[in-house]
C-alpha cells in the first residue's frame, strides 16, 4: 500500500510539472559537456516528506509558470532548488514556490539546472555558472515572448540553490557561455533562502565538496564565495534564514547582507529564531509568512 501511494504522489508532482511548459536550457551543444555514460540517468523521486527529488541532470531545463495577463507585473523570477549540488528539491524550494510568484502577478522558471560531475562535465567547477548565466539569457531573450520586462528578470535560490545564484550574481559579467546580443546578464534583484554564500567562512562542506571537489585552491573557495565578490553594481538581495539552522549556519546570510550593505547596495534580510534547514515556503515553527514578506520587499524595490 505504502508503494503504491508513493507511485501515485509521484504521478500526481510529475503530471503537474509537465502541465507547464518545459524548455530546454540549450538549444545545441551544451557547453563542457562530455558523453554522457548509459548508466548516468536523471532520477525523480517522492521523498518521505512527499516531496519531489530529481538527481543526476544532465540536460538542464526550465519549467515556465506564467503569470496571469490580468495580474502579471512584467517581472519574472528565475527559481533554482536547493539538494547540496547532489540533488534538486523540485517541488517545494521549486514548482510550489513558482505558483506563489504567479499569485502576486510575477512569471517564474523553475530551473532543472545540471549537478556537478566529472561524469558528464569537461569541468564541474563551472557548469553550475554557465546555467545560471544561459538561463537569464533565455528569459531575457524571450521576454516579450512571456509579456515580461528584460530589466525586471531575479533570481532565486534555496540552500545550495541560494549559492548557485549567489554565484550569478557575483559574476555576471564572467562571461561562461556564447552571448552573441551582448545581452546583460545582471539579474535585476535576487532571493536567496537559507543560502550557502561562503566558502572561506561557515563552510557547508557537502556543497564545497560537490561543487570543487575534496581540495580545492585557495582562489576557488574565493571565487565561489559571493560575499567576497560583491560591488556597487551588485543587484539588490532578500535574505530569509532560521538562526537555529545547523545544517547551513545562518552566518552566511548575514556575511552576504553585511557586504552588500558596505558596498551600498539594497538588502533585507529576515531571520527566524528557529526553524532549522529547508522548511521551504512554510516555517512551521513561526507565523511569519516570509514570503509577504519578500513580496513587500519586492513592491518597494519597484519590482
Amino acid at each position: 500500500m505504502k508503494f503504491s501511494l508513493t507511485l501515485i504522489i509521484l504521478a500526481i508532482l510529475v503530471i503537474d510539472v509537465k502541465a507547464q511548459e518545459v524548455i530546454p536550457l540549450y538549444a545545441g551543444d551544451i557547453p563542457g559537456a562530455k558523453p554522457t555514460p548509459s548508466t548516468y540517468a536523471e532520477r525523480t523521486e517522492v521523498r518521505s516528506n512527499g516531496t519531489l527529488s530529481i538527481t543526476k541532470v544532465s540536460v538542464p531545463t526550465m519549467t515556465v509558470f506564467v503569470a496571469p495577463k490580468e495580474t502579471a507585473t512584467g517581472t519574472a523570477v528565475i527559481i533554482c532548488p536547493g539538494g547540496g549540488y547532489g540533488a534538486l528539491a523540485f517541488s517545494h524550494e521549486g514548482t510550489d514556490v513558482a505558483k506563489r510568484f504567479n499569485a502576486i502577478g510575477i512569471t517564474a522558471f523553475v530551473l532543472k539546472y545540471r549537478l556537478p560531475s566529472d561524469e558528464i562535465m569537461i569541468d564541474k567547477t563551472y557548469g553550475p555558472l554557465q546555467d545560471a548565466q544561459q538561463a537569464i539569457y533565455l528569459v531575457k531573450k524571450n521576454a516579450k515572448k512571456y509579456g515580461i520586462k528584460a530589466n525586471k528578470v531575479g533570481i532565486m535560490g534555496f540552500s545550495a540553490g541560494g549559492h548557485f545564484a549567489s554565484t550569478l550574481v557575483a559574476h555576471y559579467n564572467d562571461l561562461k557561455i556564447a552571448n552573441p546580443e551582448k545581452i546583460s546578464l545582471r539579474p535585476s534583484f535576487a532571493a536567496l533562502i537559507y543560502p550557502v554564500i561562503s566558502f572561506e567562512e561557515s563552510v557547508h562542506t557537502g556543497t564545497m565538496k560537490n561543487l570543487l571537489g575534496p581540495n580545492p585552491a585557495d582562489s576557488l573557495k574565493h571565487y565561489f564565495s559571493a560575499n567576497k565578490n560583491v560591488n556597487k553594481k551588485t543587484p539588490p538581495v532578500f535574505f530569509v534564514h532560521a538562526k537555529d539552522d545547523k545544517t547551513v549556519p545562518y552566518t552566511n546570510s548575514v556575511l552576504m547582507s553585511e557586504a552588500l550593505k558596505a558596498n551600498k547596495v539594497d538588502t533585507d534580510i529576515y531571520l527566524y529564531e528557529n526553524g532549522g534547514h529547508g522548511f521551504g515556503l512554510i516555517n512551521k515553527t513561526s507565523d511569519v509568512d516570509w514570503f509577504n514578506l519578500l513580496s513587500n520587499w519586492l513592491k518597494k524595490e519597484k519590482f
